[in-house]
């Protein structure tokens, strides 16, 4: 195993997409060859999944992600002296604490506690690909994703929100997610939906993309809702 790795951090800050774009393809290609890595991540990847489906969701704070991430690169600075000349895999305590916050927030940064009841308007998804369901409610300008009992996304995969407005490129929405035991998930999407005319969501790399590298397995179009 090379060096360059501390294989419990690293693992950490990739299943929770804090890698600069380098360090993630690097660290991909380190897990060929890394068995300790790749049980690392599998094991990173379950927890990310499952805290945030375990906590009351709540709108998270302007800037709360961004800050995290800022957080988690500042300790992997700082920590990078001691790992150059250290061949023990031996995870930074900072970094580790800095990711089990961001494995809440990263996956639920965006999500938002919408009231259940009074002016939501309900969309019902297209899924396919996949088992279960989704459907998207808007409140007042503001939208959630719900699935209930789908599939997990599969190995080293995560699931990404995407929003289109017309004929446009999807674009990402900054969101990725995962789904528990019961496939059962509610995801917040960020900003106003106004001019969003479809919620897409596809299955990518751990970390997410940039543009779409699948087709979508959920379609929610918002010109067509369920009362």
């Amino acid at each position: 195993m090379s060096d360059r790795h501390d294989c419990g951090g690293d693992a950490a800050a990739y299943a929770l997409g804090a890698l600069e774009p380098g360090e993630a393809e690097a660290f991909r290609e380190h897990l060929r060859e890394c068995a300790v890595c790749r049980d690392e991540l599998q094991a990173f990847t379950a927890v990310a999944r499952e805290l945030p489906l375990a906590a009351r969701q709540y709108r998270a704070p302007a800037g709360l992600r961004r800050r995290l991430l800022a957080q988690v690169r500042e300790e992997r600075a700082a920590t990078a002296p001691a790992r150059a000349g250290r061949t023990a895999r031996r995870p930074a305590r900072g970094l580790l604490a800095a990711a089990g916050s961001l494995a809440v927030a990263a996956a639920a940064v965006v999500v938002l506690e919408l009231s259940s009841g009074l002016g939501s308007t309900v969309f019902q998804a297209q899924v396919r690909g996949v088992g279960g369901s989704a459907q998207v409610r808007v409140t007042q300008g503001r939208a959630e994703l719900v699935v209930r009992h789908l599939s997990a996304p599969g190995r080293n995969k995560v699931y990404e929100v995407w929003l289109q407005s017309g004929t446009a490129a999807p674009r990402p929405a900054s969101v990725l997610f995962g789904v528990g035991p019961s496939g059962d998930a509610q995801v917040g999407i960020p900003g106003e939906i106004g001019h969003v005319s479809a919620v897409l969501v596809t299955r990518e790399p751990l970390g997410g993309t940039s543009v779409p590298t699948a087709v979508p397995v959920i379609v929610a179009r918002l010109d067509k809702a369920d009362d």
